[in-house]
């Protein structure tokens, strides 16, 4: 399962921005997949703040191995130091407990935050522990498929841009005049800018 998009989002792009119309002329159609399981993708979130992609992809592994099935329940279940061991912090460790915690007594209800408007499933999930904007705003593209999602808070999304553009600086109020070029597809846009930070253009 992956992002869906085509000619519509594309062909919106490509007339509001010429450069990004190059990109998406080069690069094609790009696959992102989907993590469906809200509450699975919320703790592989939450799992890979502020490590690489191959330790996020280690831990992720182990996480899964040691659980059997991601649930609030196996979590619940699981001392907190075996899943410190996966190789995360106690800290990390600990805002994972706590999310099953609060899936399990109902102080997140995740089918009902799958129903909110963007703003609002940013505002409720990132009032957890350990869940900020931009994890919110990665479950929004990767698990409920939000079609307008464009991260500050993301490096290589910034990185791409600023390679796109040739910017050496990227200021706040800049980055917010590509949003609102792109809307309402910035997470189309963003699947082109992610693609983009691996080059130096």
């Amino acid at each position: 399962m992956f992002y869906r998009y085509g000619e519509t989002e594309i062909n919106h792009l490509k007339r509001r921005d010429k450069k990004l119309a190059a990109a998406i002329e080069r690069l094609g159609m790009i696959t992102r997949p989907l993590s469906p399981d809200l509450f699975a993708a919320l703790i592989r979130n939450i799992v890979d703040q502020q490590i690489s992609v191959k330790a996020a992809l280690t831990v992720n592994a182990r996480l899964v191995a040691l659980l059997g099935g991601v649930t609030p329940i196996n979590i619940a279940a699981t001392p907190i130091e075996a899943i410190q061991a996966c190789g995360m912090t106690m800290r990390k460790a600990g805002y994972i407990k706590g999310a099953a915690d609060a899936a399990l007594n109902g102080s997140l209800d995740l089918p009902a935050i799958a129903l909110l408007p963007d703003n609002e499933v940013i505002t409720q999930l990132s009032s957890l522990n350990g869940i900020g904007i931009w994890t919110a705003e990665m479950l929004l593209i990767s698990s409920l498929s939000r079609p307008d999602v464009l991260s500050w808070g993301d490096l290589a999304i910034r990185r791409g841009m600023m390679n796109l553009y040739h910017h050496k600086t990227l200021p706040r109020e800049r980055f917010e005049r590509y949003r609102r070029r792109y809307a309402p597809y910035g997470t189309t846009a963003s699947l082109y800018l992610w693609a983009l930070s691996h080059e130096d253009e």
